[in-house]
């Protein structure tokens, strides 16, 4: 330690950290990655069943199914742009 010229000592900080802080923020990482992904595949996929929904649906092939599809796919979207505006603690990290 070492003398300020105000006679107070300074205590060195370390930043080093323990291996279980140092795998938990592996963890933590690894759960950012995995959810990026899984909102990409979200949104993807609510696009897709919109589509598909809406062929159905318009070409009269099975429009009970196309208007479920769509429906589905709507809420889908919904949900995912929930997730994309409120997302869990572990991703505001």
């Amino acid at each position: 330690m070492s003398a300020t010229p105000l006679g107070g000592t300074i205590v060195p900080f370390l930043l080093m950290q323990s291996p279980l802080q140092n795998f938990a923020n592996l963890i933590v990482s690894y759960f950012i990655e995995i959810w990026d992904f899984l909102i990409f595949i979200g949104q993807i996929s609510g696009v897709i069943i919109v589509l598909i929904g809406a062929i159905l649906w318009f070409t009269e092939t099975n429009q009970s199914r196309g208007k479920g599809l769509v429906f589905s796919g709507v809420m889908l979207s919904v949900v995912i742009e929930y997730f994309v505006l409120f997302p869990p603690a572990f991703v505001l990290t």
